[in-house]
């Protein structure tokens, strides 16, 4: 079966980075679409990022110039870089396909920009 596993979340200042990565398996990545989206507290899920199988990226507006996707489908992750992170980019990050199927969403990662 489909499992998507995120990972690489945690506590971070204002203004530091992490890297979240999202290990899938049953899957064949290589030819997917696949993103990340964010569900912050009290408010719906939203995409973040997303990657064609070709590589071609395209991320939202309100990270653009700080967060990066990248994949690797030979490892079968999906990896999104995050940088000069705001508190409002709290939440917690899902990875899927684009767009989302109902039964690959995983726990999510949690994500927590405070000082």
């Amino acid at each position: 079966q489909v499992q998507f596993v995120e990972s690489g979340g945690g506590l971070v200042r204002p203004g530091g980075s992490l890297r979240l990565s999202c290990t899938t398996s049953g899957f064949a990545l290589k030819w997917a679409v696949m993103a990340w989206y964010r569900q912050p507290p009290g408010a719906a899920r939203e995409l973040v990022a997303s990657i064609t199988a070709a590589g071609g990226t395209d991320v939202a507006l309100d990270v653009k110039g700080r967060f990066t996707i990248s994949r690797d489908n030979a490892k079968k992750v999906v990896d999104l870089q995050m940088r000069s992170l705001k508190p409002e980019d709290s939440a917690v990050y899902y990875c899927n396909i684009r767009p989302p199927r109902e039964s690959y969403w995983g726990q999510g990662t949690q994500v927590t920009v405070s000082s």
